[in-house]
């Protein structure tokens, strides 16, 4: 397994590098992450880890993730997320996961879900051109053709069109990790990552 960890994205700054020069960064809270359960060939038929993230209400924890939690031995958590695991490697239920994983490394990938448009004209949401603005014009922002006449007389399967915009799972590839905060639990990466304030990101190592 690349070393994988949960966190939230607290929000967009920048900072200093060492050449003096102003870089855009996202600051996210990584972690800890708790190993809720570890699945083996033998029982469940791969291998694999769960982890938990996140602080949670216990009114807010139903009967069954309760017992959940309550099997494993550790405090009921947000979000729980499998990772997947090669044969050599090994964990045990109640294993924390902290930024220190990422102490050494150095482009990490981000994956998260992205912020809802609602629904979006072709302009907005694949950059179509749009026809003239004057008023004898009777085509501003159509999406135009979509299809052919008598032969085949249906229009393809995935043609770009008018729809939901945003709300898709979204990964950023080779982020620069700039800093690790150990004591915070903060990882900051060059660039902009999916979602919103405290939306639940996934940084796994590039």
């Amino acid at each position: 397994m690349a070393k994988t960890i949960l966190g939230k994205k607290i929000g967009m700054t920048q900072v200093w590098n060492d050449n003096d020069e102003i870089v855009p960064v996202t600051v996210i809270q990584a972690g800890p992450c708790t190993v809720a359960q570890v699945k083996t060939k033998e029982t469940d038929g791969y291998n694999a880890i769960q982890i938990g993230f996140g602080d949670i209400r216990e009114k807010h924890v139903n009967k069954p993730m309760a017992g959940h939690f309550a099997k494993a031995g550790i405090n009921p958590t947000r979000y729980l997320r499998e990772i997947r695991l090669s044969e050599d490697e090994s964990f045990n239920v109640g294993d924390q996961i902290t930024v220190n994983e990422f102490a050494e490394v150095k482009k990490v990938h981000v994956t998260g879900i992205s912020k809802g448009k609602g629904f979006a004209g072709t302009i907005k949401r694949h950059g179509f051109g749009s026809g003239p603005g004057g008023h004898g014009s009777h085509f501003h922002r159509a999406p135009g053709s979509i299809g052919q006449c008598a032969s085949p007389s249906r229009v393809f399967k995935g043609v770009r069109m008018a729809g939901q915009m945003g709300n898709d799972k979204v990964t950023v590839r080779n982020l620069q990790l700039v800093r690790i905060d150990e004591e915070q639990n903060l990882i900051i990466v060059k660039g902009a990552i999916p979602g919103g304030q405290g939306a639940l990101v996934t940084i796994r190592m590039a």
